[in-house]
């Protein structure tokens, strides 16, 4: 494949967005049963919409953030062929109690996170962020290249925010809650067999001494004829034409690269279980949809597929030059010292 196939999508700013579209149904079968996450004070994330003219409910319910959707796509990027795409970074942690090791892709924070800025990272880190934020974006493209394909902000250090290239969401329209409860059953019946009294086993009951009724709490979400489960993915050409290096040569690279691995994060093909009780696959029936949004608002039909977006991430990282992994310590005393500049 040649790299200039993908050049009339960077040449702009002409082409906003590649935006994917992508119907959903879970296992269980188009009417079946969904198990939302839930969210703090919140329950289920579910916007009533006022009603249309027929009369019926409307209302649309978070099924995969944009966050939960980054943190499925960005681990991919350490399995074969992906992982030949960008470097890969493990963090070493030795404790007196304790040894582990955490991988990048891993880390919820990406490249700015505690445990990368904890070891001798950290002023490759911070020099690469005030490179970004001078126009040169190629120092973290080296660095940590899917720090920008899913967005990274440097919160604790250089407050560097840098926008995410890939956005994906899940959620379900018109979607009926339900509600469900639970009876504990104590295996024995502690005080007819005379090992505690009633009183003592009601007081026992968090122990498990005696029967506990659970009260009524989050059953899921009912899908039924008019509702609907659809992922929303974007690539956002003009986020990514943002990135700048240097030179236009090393320039047009940089970009060619972060969009081989942004098409590529788009298309990759997701596991079905989000969490337990929500199991989700693809519509035979509805398949993917793929559109090219023009800055102008015009939509045409775009066609990618997953070998397509493959085969150009693997030239364009040929071509820009993948650094080398790496496997770094994590030095204790940088996090006890960071704990004690906060405080100052």
């Amino acid at each position: 494949m040649n790299l200039d196939h993908f050049d009339n999508l960077l040449d702009g700013p002409t082409i906003a967005a590649i935006v994917m579209r992508q119907p959903l149904k879970p296992v269980e079968g188009e009417d079946g049963v969904i198990y939302p996450p839930t969210f703090a004070d919140v329950g289920y994330n579910i916007d009533e919409l006022a009603p249309p003219a027929s009369g019926q409910p409307r209302n649309v319910c978070l099924i995969d953030s944009v966050g939960s959707q980054a943190n499925r796509m960005e681990p991919r990027f350490k399995d074969s062929p992906y992982n030949e795409l960008v470097p890969q970074i493990e963090i070493h942690i030795k404790t007196t109690v304790a040894e582990e090791t955490v991988h990048l892709f891993d880390a919820g924070h990406r490249i700015a996170d505690a445990v990368a800025r904890c070891t001798e990272m950290a002023g490759e880190i911070e020099a690469a962020f005030l490179a970004s934020r001078s126009g040169d974006s190629e120092p973290l493209a080296r660095l940590a290249p899917t720090s920008l394909v899913f967005g990274v902000w440097d919160s604790r250090g250089t407050q560097v925010k840098l926008p995410r290239i890939v956005r994906s969401t899940i959620r379900a329209v018109n979607v009926r809650p339900l509600t469900r409860s639970a009876q504990y059953v104590p295996a024995l019946n502690y005080s007819e067999a005379g090992v505690l009294d009633e009183k003592e086993a009601k007081k026992g009951a968090e122990q498990g001494f005696s029967h506990v009724p659970a009260p009524g709490n989050l059953g899921g979400v009912l899908l039924v004829d008019d509702s609907e489960v659809q992922r929303e993915a974007v690539v956002s050409l003009s986020a990514l034409r943002g990135l700048r290096a240097e030179t236009d040569e090393t320039t047009r690279k940089l970009q060619r690269y972060i969009l081989g691995l942004s098409l590529v994060a788009i298309t990759l093909p997701q596991e079905a279980l989000l969490r337990m009780g929500c199991e989700l696959t693809g519509n035979p029936e509805k398949p993917a949809t793929w559109e090219q949004v023009a800055c102008t608002g015009q939509r045409e039909t775009f066609e990618l597929s997953h070998d397509d977006a493959l085969a150009f991430a693997q030239k364009a990282a040929a071509d820009f030059g993948v650094a080398e992994s790496r496997t770094v310590e994590f030095d204790s005393k940088k996090a006890k010292d960071s704990l004690k500049e906060k405080k100052k």
